[in-house]
């Protein structure tokens, strides 16, 4: 079974047909013992009419007790030889999903962070899900075809050979039998194969909504909103559970038929051999033999129709996993050198400069305009910004991620120990780790976890207030340390005091580097070196905060909304005494509206996680 750390390879996506292929070549050894315990196993269970034929015209005919109790512990050890087989069989065929689900996580969840932020553009969030949680089960269960769906093959050819030795007509029956179910089924199990199709699809969009629902519900609240959302939710489960009644009439057409033919085909091999004793063409152990092997086709034949069931629900399940690895990131074609120190970044489409080593803050009336500058900084998309001169999308991506980090307000939250949360991928050490907690004000959050910077931290950080998620993302972004951090409103959810705190605390922990601030609070604004103020998508005019204030009739309208909690927070170097009462900072009041702000696509760099 592959190991958690090893490449799962590469897989075929020209199709699902393709992929489930290559599944099976992944694991040849496993697979190939998968079909001989299979083939064996249907093989020996086969070979109990025959003994039984034996026991009965060698031994209870002519009244050989001898010979009969030999055939009978024959019988018994065979019987006891084919349960091994039946565990082993059980054993590797487990093996086999288990592999290929687990290597299907893997090439999933590699390439999802291959895709990075383009994935939320590509492909809904309840899409990834569904495939994650349901369609890789089922093309996994699929993979039941090359154990007892080999052996159900063979142990057919091997049944219609011993009825040829016993009758030609039963023979010719046996053989013609499953023909005959396959065109009766066939256009069952096409007709499952499109229903099951739109069924996922719908499954992945109404996954998306349920996400969406429990990621907003209190913004909704807020907007008045949440009834309109539940009527397209309820809308939404009736049509899947309408296409899942459509998916399920099929289904059970296709599994009665796979029970009920079969059944029908005993019933007229029984017949016909019943017929041939009165003929006295067979003799009775033969007769019984017949009845013997039609009765262990009956396993095999109900298989070959459920797997012909089981084949098409995987098709259509490893399509979807295709579509998702065909998805392709955005080309990086960057060849040239990134500068060999700080160099400035320059947006020709907004005029922003961002000069090495300076704290700068875009305040734009429209905090989606300040975003889109962020995301053309940090190369989220198509951009003409030059990094010292050099086009940034002629550097390599690789590159620019490393030196250029986007912390995003809503950047996901991933669930573990808070260090390793906040950590990521960087080896820091803790008292690296305490610095950055102490620099966005975070160390009462710390205090207040059972077990400190060890607690564990819920998904997307569901256990902690806004307040506190938006100070964790902050010490991550701070703990990556980048040669240039572009933060999207880190304070939006904090109190005053906290605020103030931590726009003092950020100037003096990237004191030396570039720092690029979207935010439109007084109390960072005026901490920032230059502020940068953004009309239309363009710089109408820069300066220090208390300079712009003063001639800029536009910023002065857009910040005086919260002058009065700048002069009561501002002025002071002791706003850093009030850290500590930051808790109070998380309401709800503030993180509901914040929430909503961004709900109105105020903040909307989805798919960007500090790297």
């Amino acid at each position: 079974m592959i190991d958690a750390y090893e490449d799962p390879g590469t897989p075929d996506t020209r199709g699902g047909w393709h992929y489930l292929w290559w599944l099976v070549l992944r694991q040849p050894g496993r697979s190939a013992a998968g079909a001989l315990l299979g083939s064996v196993w249907m093989v020996l269970m086969a070979a109990q009419p025959y003994m039984m034929a034996r026991a009965v015209d060698d031994g209870l005919v002519p009244g050989s007790l001898g010979v009969l109790a030999w055939w009978t512990a024959a019988m018994f050890g065979l019987g006891a030889l084919n349960s091994w087989v039946s565990i082993m069989r059980h054993r590797t065929m487990t093996r086999v999903r288990m592999d290929a689900n687990f290597r299907t996580v893997k090439l999933v969840v590699g390439h999802a962070a291959r895709l990075g932020a383009v994935l939320p553009r590509r492909a809904g969030a309840g899409e990834v899900v569904t495939i994650g949680v349901g369609d890789v089960q089922t093309l996994a269960q699929a993979l039941t075809v090359v154990g007892p769906g080999v052996g159900s093959i063979v142990v057919y050819l091997v049944v219609a050979g011993l009825l040829l030795a016993i009758s030609a007509q039963l023979a010719a029956v046996v053989l013609l039998g499953v023909p005959v179910i396959a065109l009766l089924t066939g256009p069952l199990t096409l007709q499952l194969q499109g229903a099951e199709s739109e069924y996922r699809e719908r499954q992945g969009v109404l996954t998306a909504r349920i996400g969406d629902l429990a990621g907003g519900l209190r913004v909704l609240n807020g907007l008045g909103g949440k009834g309109l959302f539940a009527d397209a939710f309820r809308t939404d489960s009736q049509r899947l559970r309408a296409q899942g009644y459509r998916v399920g009439t099929v289904a059970s057409w296709v599994q009665a038929l796979g029970v009920g033919l079969p059944t029908l085909f005993l019933a007229v091999v029984t017949w016909l051999a019943a017929r041939l004793v009165a003929q006295g063409s067979i003799t009775v152990g033969e007769l019984v033999s017949v009845y013997g092997y039609a009765a262990v086709l009956i396993g095999p034949v109900a298989f070959i129709v459920e797997m012909a069931y089981e084949l098409n629900r995987g098709v259509v399940a490893a399509r979807r996993v295709v579509g998702l690895l065909r998805l392709a990131p955005e080309p990086d074609e960057g060849r040239l050198p990134a500068p060999d120190g700080p160099a400035e970044l320059y947006d020709p489409a907004s005029g922003v400069r961002a000069a090495p080593g300076r704290l700068i803050a875009l305040a734009a009336a429209r905090p989606a305009e300040a975003v889109a500058v962020v995301d053309r900084l940090g190369r989220y998309g198509r951009t003409d910004v030059t990094w010292g001169g050099v086009r940034l999308d002629a550097v390599p991506l690789a590159d620019v991620r490393a030196r250029i980090v986007v912390a995003d307000n809503e950047a996901d939250l991933f669930a573990g120990p808070l260090g390793e949360v906040v950590a990521a991928e960087h080896t820091a050490g803790e008292a690296a780790v305490r610095r950055a907690v102490h620099a966005a004000a975070a160390d009462d959050v710390v205090r207040g976890l059972p077990d400190g910077l060890d607690s564990p931290v819920a998904g997307q950080g569901r256990s902690l207030s806004g307040g506190q998620r938006q100070r964790i993302r902050l010490v991550r972004a701070l703990l990556a340390d980048p040669e240039v951090l572009l933060a999207v409103e880190p304070t939006s959810a904090l109190d005053a005091h906290t605020e103030a705190t931590v726009a003092e605390r950020l100037r003096e922990a990237r004191s030396g580097r570039t720092t690029v601030v979207a935010s439109t609070s007084p109390l960072v604004l005026d901490r920032a070196d230059t502020v940068l103020f953004l009309a239309d998508g363009k710089v109408a005019a820069s300066g220090p905060h208390r300079s712009l204030l003063a001639r800029e009739p536009g910023y002065r309208a857009l910040v005086a909304r919260d002058a009065d909690d700048a002069e009561e927070a501002g002025g002071a170097g002791d706003a850093e005494e009030a850290s500590d009462a930051g808790d109070a900072g998380d309401a709800g009041d503030t993180e509901c509206v914040t929430d909503a702000g961004n709900a109105d696509g105020a903040v909307s760099a989805e798919g960007k996680a500090v790297r």
